[in-house]
């Protein structure tokens, strides 16, 4: 089970890395998309959002035994995604954002395998979203009130695993530039 956690770092092994990381209703699975077009590569898509939609539909809650498979559904995609990706991959989440929120939501609960991989699975940059943004309701999303608490946690993990991060703030069209800028210094020193 614990390589369903890790990177493949074979293949694509110089492709750039970098994620969209936050609260919900920030704007994440949006940038990751639009960067994925612009950048003429592939994005990795929220497991979580994808499988929390499913238990759903079957009118099931997620429990804290739903984080070790949607953390190994994460890295799945992930790695799938590398595959496909140019120099550059997109992901929309990664496991370090799986622990925040099992943390959040389940008392501080988070599987000891899942906290591994989380610091040892690397990334380029992190760009963590400001919750300037407004909260919109999807049936998924159940926390417009905690934003700030949300984010506070957030920037906290990133600081204490000591990842490199970026805050992006302001509308859209702001946050687009700052990504673009940061990812175009990255591939330029790739280069």
């Amino acid at each position: 089970m614990e390589e369903q956690l890790k990177q493949n770092r074979d293949t694509n092994p110089n492709c750039i890395k970098v994620v969209l990381y936050g609260p919900e209703s920030t704007g994440k699975s949006s940038l990751a998309k639009t960067l994925a077009h612009w950048y003429d590569t592939v994005f990795v898509e929220e497991f979580s959002r994808i499988y929390a939609e499913t238990k759903a539909k079957n009118n099931l809650q997620l429990t804290k035994h739903d984080v070790l498979p949607i953390a190994i559904g994460q890295m799945q995609l992930e790695n799938e995604q590398l595959n496909h990706a140019n120099r550059l991959l997109i992901c929309d989440t990664d496991l370090l954002e799986t622990k925040v929120y099992s943390e959040f939501y389940y008392d501080d609960f988070c599987p000891d395998m899942v906290k591994k991989y989380a610091l040892e699975n690397t990334y380029d940059l992190y760009f963590l979203t400001y919750i300037d943004t407004v909260w919109e309701a999807d049936g998924i999303r159940d926390q417009p009130h905690n934003r700030l608490q949300q984010f506070q946690r957030f920037e906290e993990a990133l600081a204490d695993s000591k990842k490199p991060y970026v805050i992006v703030k302001g509308s859209f069209e702001a946050r687009l530039e700052i990504c673009k800028q940061h990812i175009d210094k990255l591939l330029k020193i790739s280069d």
